[in-house]
């Protein structure tokens, strides 16, 4: 059900980027990463926050899947897949499965975004989970070279000229 890789390409965010900014990212292409996704995903929210136990926890990001009914937590990682992410985001999952969903609702569904993993360590990660949980890695655009970057205007320039002519012709 779930692809691997992830491409997004059309973020816009280069290789270097963070959490946050891949999140806000998404966020902005909301449209083009549910494409991404696959057919039939909703988008719930950005950094859903959660309680359990008395303590505040925040999901990523979560969707819900129209014909399969039920939830899917997506946790991004910038880094290499680690064995303990996997405990995260199946919290997420329990924590989700008790809190939002409806007893009409299936079990929750996680997908671990990472920048790279290793396949071996990933399948050892997930052997024993009974959790639908899915890794996959993510490919954003690479920074342009150089000499492009050199040849064309900056953000701040294109701006100061979009906004000069709204204002000549308003």
């Amino acid at each position: 059900m779930l692809k691997d890789p992830y491409l997004f390409d059309f973020l816009g965010v280069g290789k270097e980027a963070d959490e946050r900014e891949i999140e806000s990212a998404i966020v902005q292409h909301i449209t083009r990463f549910l494409l991404e996704l696959g057919a039939g995903f909703a988008y719930v929210g950005r950094q859903v926050p959660i309680e359990v136990g008395g303590d505040d926890f925040f999901i990523d990001l979560l969707f819900y899947h129209l014909k399969l009914h039920c939830y899917m937590v997506v946790e991004l990682k910038t880094g290499a897949f680690k064995p303990e992410h996997t405990g995260q985001l199946g919290f997420y999952l329990s924590a989700v499965d008790a809190v939002v969903k409806s007893a009409q609702d299936n079990p929750t569904i996680g997908l671990l975004l990472c920048k790279s993993q290793n396949r071996v360590v990933a399948e050892y990660a997930l052997r024993d989970t009974n959790k639908p949980i899915g890794i996959a890695e993510y490919q954003v655009v690479a920074a342009l070279p150089e000499e492009l970057q050199m040849n064309l205007p900056s953000i701040e320039r294109i701006e100061r000229e979009l906004g000069g002519k709204g204002s000549e012709t308003g």
